[in-house]
Protein backbone atom coordinates (compact mmCIF):
# COMPACT_ATOMS: atom_id res chain seq x y z
CA UNK A 1 0.00 0.00 0.00
CA UNK A 2 2.80 2.41 0.91
CA UNK A 3 4.57 1.56 -2.32
CA UNK A 4 1.43 2.33 -4.34
CA UNK A 5 0.95 5.67 -2.59
CA UNK A 6 4.59 6.54 -3.24
CA UNK A 7 4.29 5.73 -6.94
CA UNK A 8 1.11 7.79 -7.27
CA UNK A 9 2.74 10.68 -5.42
CA UNK A 10 5.78 10.57 -7.70
CA UNK A 11 3.56 10.50 -10.79
CA UNK A 12 1.57 13.48 -9.56
CA UNK A 13 4.78 15.41 -8.90
CA UNK A 14 6.14 14.54 -12.35
CA UNK A 15 2.92 15.51 -14.13
CA UNK A 16 2.70 18.76 -12.15
CA UNK A 17 6.32 19.63 -12.84
CA UNK A 18 5.94 18.86 -16.54
CA UNK A 19 2.79 20.97 -16.81
CA UNK A 20 4.52 23.81 -14.97
CA UNK A 21 7.49 23.73 -17.34
CA UNK A 22 5.26 23.64 -20.41
CA UNK A 23 2.95 26.44 -19.29
CA UNK A 24 5.88 28.64 -18.32
CA UNK A 25 7.33 28.66 -21.81
CA UNK A 26 7.35 32.18 -23.33
CA UNK A 27 4.89 31.22 -26.09
CA UNK A 28 2.09 30.91 -23.53
CA UNK A 29 2.44 34.61 -22.80
CA UNK A 30 1.53 36.13 -19.47
CA UNK A 31 -1.69 36.95 -17.64
CA UNK A 32 -2.40 40.66 -17.04
CA UNK A 33 -0.98 42.15 -13.87
CA UNK A 34 -0.13 45.46 -12.22
CA UNK A 35 -1.56 48.64 -13.75
CA UNK A 36 -2.90 46.69 -16.71
CA UNK A 37 -4.95 44.45 -14.42
CA UNK A 38 -6.25 47.45 -12.50
CA UNK A 39 -7.45 49.00 -15.75
CA UNK A 40 -9.13 45.72 -16.70
CA UNK A 41 -11.00 45.59 -13.39
CA UNK A 42 -12.62 48.93 -14.26
CA UNK A 43 -14.02 47.61 -17.55
CA UNK A 44 -17.81 47.16 -17.65
CA UNK A 45 -17.11 43.94 -19.56
CA UNK A 46 -15.05 42.41 -16.73
CA UNK A 47 -17.10 40.74 -14.01
CA UNK A 48 -16.37 38.15 -11.35
CA UNK A 49 -12.71 37.96 -12.31
CA UNK A 50 -13.12 37.48 -16.07
CA UNK A 51 -14.35 39.12 -19.24
CA UNK A 52 -17.94 38.37 -20.22
CA UNK A 53 -19.84 38.45 -23.49
CA UNK A 54 -22.74 40.87 -23.78
CA UNK A 55 -25.16 37.93 -23.64
CA UNK A 56 -24.77 34.59 -21.90
CA UNK A 57 -22.43 32.52 -24.06
CA UNK A 58 -21.51 29.00 -23.00
CA UNK A 59 -18.67 27.59 -25.08
CA UNK A 60 -20.54 24.32 -25.56
CA UNK A 61 -24.24 24.49 -26.39
CA UNK A 62 -25.00 20.77 -26.68
CA UNK A 63 -27.22 19.05 -24.10
CA UNK A 64 -24.50 16.42 -23.85
CA UNK A 65 -21.58 16.75 -21.47
CA UNK A 66 -18.52 18.73 -22.54
CA UNK A 67 -16.47 15.56 -22.11
CA UNK A 68 -18.62 13.54 -24.54
CA UNK A 69 -18.62 16.39 -27.08
CA UNK A 70 -14.84 16.58 -26.92
CA UNK A 71 -14.45 12.81 -27.18
CA UNK A 72 -16.59 12.81 -30.32
CA UNK A 73 -14.60 15.69 -31.76
CA UNK A 74 -11.28 13.97 -31.10
CA UNK A 75 -12.13 10.36 -31.95
CA UNK A 76 -15.21 10.32 -34.19
CA UNK A 77 -14.40 9.73 -37.83
CA UNK A 78 -14.52 12.95 -39.89
CA UNK A 79 -14.95 13.37 -43.61
CA UNK A 80 -12.68 15.60 -45.71
CA UNK A 81 -11.69 17.97 -42.93
CA UNK A 82 -8.38 18.37 -44.76
CA UNK A 83 -7.75 18.54 -48.52
CA UNK A 84 -5.70 15.78 -50.11
CA UNK A 85 -4.07 18.14 -52.60
CA UNK A 86 -1.92 21.20 -52.10
CA UNK A 87 -4.15 24.27 -52.10
CA UNK A 88 -3.48 26.91 -54.76
CA UNK A 89 -1.49 29.82 -53.38
CA UNK A 90 -0.16 32.93 -55.12
CA UNK A 91 3.05 34.30 -53.63
CA UNK A 92 2.52 38.02 -54.01
CA UNK A 93 5.58 40.18 -53.42
CA UNK A 94 4.16 42.23 -50.55
CA UNK A 95 7.19 44.49 -50.39
CA UNK A 96 6.77 45.51 -54.02
CA UNK A 97 3.12 46.54 -53.81
CA UNK A 98 2.76 50.08 -55.06
CA UNK A 99 2.24 52.41 -52.06
CA UNK A 100 -0.51 54.09 -54.06
CA UNK A 101 -2.56 50.90 -54.34
CA UNK A 102 -5.34 50.12 -51.87
CA UNK A 103 -5.01 46.36 -51.69
CA UNK A 104 -5.73 43.32 -49.50
CA UNK A 105 -3.96 39.95 -49.43
CA UNK A 106 -5.47 37.02 -47.52
CA UNK A 107 -3.09 34.28 -46.30
CA UNK A 108 -5.66 31.70 -45.22
CA UNK A 109 -7.60 31.32 -41.97
CA UNK A 110 -7.83 34.78 -40.36
CA UNK A 111 -4.48 36.27 -41.43
CA UNK A 112 -4.40 39.10 -43.94
CA UNK A 113 -2.48 42.19 -44.97
CA UNK A 114 -4.02 45.34 -46.32
CA UNK A 115 -2.78 48.71 -47.43
CA UNK A 116 -4.81 51.93 -47.54
CA UNK A 117 -3.37 55.24 -48.66
CA UNK A 118 0.11 53.77 -48.23
CA UNK A 119 -0.55 52.73 -44.61
CA UNK A 120 0.15 49.05 -43.93
CA UNK A 121 -1.90 46.78 -41.67
CA UNK A 122 -1.43 43.13 -40.70
CA UNK A 123 -4.22 41.23 -38.93
CA UNK A 124 -3.83 38.06 -36.81
CA UNK A 125 -0.77 36.71 -38.68
CA UNK A 126 -0.06 32.99 -38.25
CA UNK A 127 2.90 31.89 -40.36
CA UNK A 128 4.44 29.19 -38.16
CA UNK A 129 2.56 26.39 -39.96
CA UNK A 130 0.46 25.31 -36.98
CA UNK A 131 -2.33 26.72 -34.82
CA UNK A 132 -1.54 25.40 -31.36
CA UNK A 133 1.20 25.47 -28.71
CA UNK A 134 2.89 22.51 -30.42
CA UNK A 135 4.08 22.11 -34.00
CA UNK A 136 2.57 18.62 -34.40
CA UNK A 137 -1.01 19.74 -33.58
CA UNK A 138 -3.34 21.62 -35.95
CA UNK A 139 -0.85 21.76 -38.79
CA UNK A 140 -1.57 23.96 -41.80
CA UNK A 141 -2.99 22.39 -44.95
CA UNK A 142 -0.49 21.50 -47.63
CA UNK A 143 0.59 24.48 -49.70
CA UNK A 144 -0.86 27.17 -47.43
CA UNK A 145 2.15 28.25 -45.39
CA UNK A 146 4.03 30.38 -47.92
CA UNK A 147 4.95 33.54 -46.01
CA UNK A 148 7.33 34.50 -43.25
CA UNK A 149 8.55 37.73 -41.67
CA UNK A 150 11.12 38.40 -44.39
CA UNK A 151 8.32 38.77 -46.94
CA UNK A 152 6.85 41.85 -45.28
CA UNK A 153 7.65 45.55 -45.36
CA UNK A 154 7.41 47.71 -42.27
CA UNK A 155 3.98 47.24 -40.68
CA UNK A 156 2.36 50.45 -39.47
CA UNK A 157 -0.31 48.61 -37.49
CA UNK A 158 -0.49 45.04 -36.26
CA UNK A 159 -4.08 44.30 -35.25
CA UNK A 160 -4.75 41.32 -32.98
CA UNK A 161 -8.38 40.37 -32.31
CA UNK A 162 -7.74 37.98 -29.39
CA UNK A 163 -5.08 35.73 -27.94
CA UNK A 164 -6.07 32.27 -29.19
CA UNK A 165 -3.28 30.32 -30.87
CA UNK A 166 -4.79 30.53 -34.36
CA UNK A 167 -4.79 34.35 -34.12
CA UNK A 168 -1.83 35.24 -31.93
CA UNK A 169 1.12 33.14 -33.08
CA UNK A 170 4.23 33.52 -30.93
CA UNK A 171 6.87 32.53 -33.53
CA UNK A 172 5.33 34.87 -36.11
CA UNK A 173 5.13 37.80 -33.70
CA UNK A 174 8.73 37.36 -32.57
CA UNK A 175 9.97 37.15 -36.15
CA UNK A 176 8.00 40.27 -37.14
CA UNK A 177 8.88 42.23 -34.02
CA UNK A 178 11.38 44.63 -35.59
CA UNK A 179 8.99 45.47 -38.43
CA UNK A 180 5.97 46.36 -36.29
CA UNK A 181 5.54 50.04 -35.47
CA UNK A 182 2.33 49.82 -33.45
CA UNK A 183 0.23 47.02 -31.98
CA UNK A 184 -3.51 47.49 -31.44
CA UNK A 185 -5.30 44.80 -29.46
CA UNK A 186 -8.08 44.22 -26.91
CA UNK A 187 -7.63 44.83 -23.18
CA UNK A 188 -5.12 42.54 -21.51
CA UNK A 189 -3.56 41.17 -24.70
CA UNK A 190 -0.82 43.77 -24.39
CA UNK A 191 0.57 41.79 -21.45
CA UNK A 192 1.70 39.09 -23.89
CA UNK A 193 3.49 41.68 -26.00
CA UNK A 194 5.18 43.27 -22.99
CA UNK A 195 6.29 39.82 -21.84
CA UNK A 196 7.71 39.19 -25.32
CA UNK A 197 9.82 42.33 -25.21
CA UNK A 198 7.66 44.92 -26.97
CA UNK A 199 7.81 48.52 -25.78
CA UNK A 200 4.52 49.32 -24.03
CA UNK A 201 4.46 52.74 -25.66
CA UNK A 202 3.96 50.94 -28.98
CA UNK A 203 1.04 48.83 -27.75
CA UNK A 204 -2.50 50.23 -27.62
CA UNK A 205 -5.15 48.23 -25.79
CA UNK A 206 -8.83 48.98 -26.28
CA UNK A 207 -12.04 48.02 -24.53
CA UNK A 208 -15.23 47.62 -26.57
CA UNK A 209 -16.26 50.93 -28.12
CA UNK A 210 -12.95 52.60 -27.30
CA UNK A 211 -11.14 54.06 -30.28
CA UNK A 212 -7.80 55.40 -31.34
CA UNK A 213 -7.13 58.11 -33.91
CA UNK A 214 -4.42 56.73 -36.15
CA UNK A 215 -4.25 59.49 -38.80
CA UNK A 216 -6.13 62.66 -39.64
CA UNK A 217 -9.71 61.53 -40.13
CA UNK A 218 -8.86 57.85 -39.49
CA UNK A 219 -10.38 56.07 -36.50
CA UNK A 220 -9.98 52.47 -35.36
CA UNK A 221 -12.57 51.29 -32.85
CA UNK A 222 -12.65 48.06 -30.88
CA UNK A 223 -16.16 46.68 -31.24
CA UNK A 224 -17.79 43.70 -29.49
CA UNK A 225 -17.42 40.07 -30.52
CA UNK A 226 -19.06 36.95 -29.09
CA UNK A 227 -16.22 34.61 -28.25
CA UNK A 228 -13.73 33.84 -25.46
CA UNK A 229 -9.96 33.99 -24.87
CA UNK A 230 -7.01 32.21 -23.29
CA UNK A 231 -3.72 30.55 -24.17
CA UNK A 232 -3.30 28.32 -21.12
CA UNK A 233 -5.52 26.88 -18.42
CA UNK A 234 -7.35 30.10 -17.56
CA UNK A 235 -9.97 31.56 -19.87
CA UNK A 236 -11.24 35.08 -20.40
CA UNK A 237 -8.52 36.99 -18.57
CA UNK A 238 -8.01 39.04 -21.75
CA UNK A 239 -10.67 40.58 -23.98
CA UNK A 240 -11.64 39.56 -27.53
CA UNK A 241 -12.87 42.08 -30.10
CA UNK A 242 -13.78 42.99 -33.62
CA UNK A 243 -12.66 46.32 -35.09
CA UNK A 244 -14.16 49.08 -37.21
CA UNK A 245 -11.74 51.11 -39.33
CA UNK A 246 -13.23 54.37 -40.55
CA UNK A 247 -11.37 56.58 -43.02
CA UNK A 248 -12.58 59.53 -45.10
CA UNK A 249 -13.30 57.31 -48.12
CA UNK A 250 -13.34 53.68 -46.93
CA UNK A 251 -14.90 51.79 -44.01
CA UNK A 252 -13.69 48.30 -43.11
CA UNK A 253 -15.02 45.85 -40.52
CA UNK A 254 -12.52 43.37 -39.05
CA UNK A 255 -14.63 40.62 -37.56
CA UNK A 256 -12.18 38.46 -35.62
CA UNK A 257 -13.82 35.34 -34.15
CA UNK A 258 -17.30 35.01 -32.78
CA UNK A 259 -20.91 34.05 -33.18
CA UNK A 260 -23.89 36.19 -34.09
CA UNK A 261 -25.26 38.59 -31.48
CA UNK A 262 -27.43 41.68 -31.25
CA UNK A 263 -24.53 44.16 -31.35
CA UNK A 264 -24.15 43.94 -35.15
CA UNK A 265 -26.96 46.45 -35.85
CA UNK A 266 -25.42 48.93 -33.39
CA UNK A 267 -21.99 48.59 -35.00
CA UNK A 268 -23.57 49.12 -38.42
CA UNK A 269 -25.40 52.24 -37.26
CA UNK A 270 -22.41 53.75 -35.45
CA UNK A 271 -19.58 52.92 -37.84
CA UNK A 272 -21.17 51.73 -41.09
CA UNK A 273 -22.04 51.40 -43.80
CA UNK A 274 -18.98 49.27 -44.46
CA UNK A 275 -17.40 48.89 -47.86
CA UNK A 276 -16.07 45.50 -46.75
CA UNK A 277 -16.83 43.24 -43.79
CA UNK A 278 -14.27 40.51 -43.08
CA UNK A 279 -16.33 37.88 -41.31
CA UNK A 280 -15.66 34.49 -39.81
CA UNK A 281 -16.96 31.61 -41.93
CA UNK A 282 -15.38 28.37 -40.78
CA UNK A 283 -14.58 26.13 -37.77
CA UNK A 284 -18.26 26.15 -36.79
CA UNK A 285 -20.18 23.34 -35.16
CA UNK A 286 -23.70 23.03 -33.80
CA UNK A 287 -22.14 22.01 -30.47
CA UNK A 288 -20.48 25.44 -30.16
CA UNK A 289 -22.83 27.57 -32.25
CA UNK A 290 -22.60 30.70 -30.11
CA UNK A 291 -18.84 31.27 -30.25
CA UNK A 292 -18.41 30.80 -34.02
CA UNK A 293 -20.57 32.11 -36.82
CA UNK A 294 -22.88 29.50 -38.27
CA UNK A 295 -23.25 29.66 -42.07
CA UNK A 296 -26.84 30.92 -42.01
CA UNK A 297 -25.86 33.90 -39.84
CA UNK A 298 -23.04 35.34 -41.94
CA UNK A 299 -25.25 37.33 -44.29
CA UNK A 300 -27.53 38.33 -41.43
CA UNK A 301 -24.49 39.87 -39.72
CA UNK A 302 -23.35 41.51 -42.98
CA UNK A 303 -26.76 43.06 -43.58
CA UNK A 304 -26.92 44.43 -40.03
CA UNK A 305 -23.43 45.87 -40.52
CA UNK A 306 -24.62 47.49 -43.75
CA UNK A 307 -21.77 45.86 -45.63
CA UNK A 308 -21.42 46.11 -49.39
CA UNK A 309 -19.01 43.18 -49.63
CA UNK A 310 -17.93 40.20 -47.54
CA UNK A 311 -14.56 38.48 -47.31
CA UNK A 312 -15.18 35.11 -45.56
CA UNK A 313 -12.18 34.04 -43.46
CA UNK A 314 -11.34 31.49 -40.75
CA UNK A 315 -11.22 28.73 -43.36
CA UNK A 316 -8.91 26.89 -45.78
CA UNK A 317 -5.79 26.54 -43.63
CA UNK A 318 -6.52 24.64 -40.39
CA UNK A 319 -9.00 21.94 -39.42
CA UNK A 320 -10.38 23.12 -36.07
CA UNK A 321 -13.89 21.71 -36.53
CA UNK A 322 -15.55 18.66 -38.07
CA UNK A 323 -17.04 20.07 -41.27
CA UNK A 324 -15.44 19.40 -44.69
CA UNK A 325 -12.65 21.87 -45.31
CA UNK A 326 -14.37 23.44 -48.35
CA UNK A 327 -17.89 23.57 -46.92
CA UNK A 328 -17.58 27.18 -45.64
CA UNK A 329 -16.78 28.46 -49.15
CA UNK A 330 -19.58 26.39 -50.67
CA UNK A 331 -22.03 27.70 -48.09
CA UNK A 332 -21.07 31.35 -48.48
CA UNK A 333 -21.42 31.26 -52.26
CA UNK A 334 -24.73 29.39 -52.08
CA UNK A 335 -26.23 31.69 -49.46
CA UNK A 336 -25.33 35.01 -51.07
CA UNK A 337 -27.89 34.72 -53.88
CA UNK A 338 -30.25 37.74 -53.93
CA UNK A 339 -28.55 39.40 -50.95
CA UNK A 340 -27.06 42.24 -52.99
CA UNK A 341 -23.78 41.71 -51.12
CA UNK A 342 -20.65 40.83 -53.08
CA UNK A 343 -18.66 37.84 -51.81
CA UNK A 344 -14.89 37.89 -52.17
CA UNK A 345 -13.27 34.47 -52.58
CA UNK A 346 -9.67 35.14 -53.61
CA UNK A 347 -7.01 32.47 -53.66
CA UNK A 348 -4.65 32.69 -50.72
CA UNK A 349 -1.93 35.21 -51.50
CA UNK A 350 -3.93 36.82 -54.32
CA UNK A 351 -3.94 40.64 -54.19
CA UNK A 352 -7.40 42.21 -54.28
CA UNK A 353 -7.87 45.90 -55.07
CA UNK A 354 -10.09 47.20 -52.29
CA UNK A 355 -11.78 49.98 -54.22
CA UNK A 356 -12.45 48.22 -57.50
CA UNK A 357 -16.14 48.12 -58.26
CA UNK A 358 -15.88 44.77 -60.06
CA UNK A 359 -13.95 41.70 -58.92
CA UNK A 360 -13.61 38.42 -60.76
CA UNK A 361 -13.07 35.47 -58.45
CA UNK A 362 -13.01 31.82 -59.39
CA UNK A 363 -14.41 28.90 -57.40
CA UNK A 364 -10.82 27.74 -56.92
CA UNK A 365 -11.71 25.25 -54.15
CA UNK A 366 -14.05 23.26 -56.41
CA UNK A 367 -11.13 21.56 -58.18
CA UNK A 368 -9.41 20.38 -55.00
CA UNK A 369 -9.78 16.86 -53.59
Amino acid sequence: MKKTVLIITILIILVTATAFMILNQPKFGQLPKGERLERIKKSPNYKDGEFKNMNETPVFTSDRSQFSVMMDFIFKKKSRVKPEDNLPFLKTDIKSINPGEDVLVWFGHSSYFFQLKGKTFLVDPVFSGYASPFSFINKAFKGTNQYDADDFPSIDYLIITHDHWDHLDYPTIINLKDKIKQVICPLGVGQHFEFWGFDNTNVTELDWYEDVKIYDGWQLTATPARHFSGRGLKRNKTLWASFALNTPDYNLFIGGDGGYDNFFPEIGEKYGPFDLAILEQGQYNQNWNLIHMMPDNVFKAAQKLQAGSILPVHNSKFALASHPWDEPLDKITENHVDTGIEVWTPKMGEPVLLKDSIHNFTDWWKKIK
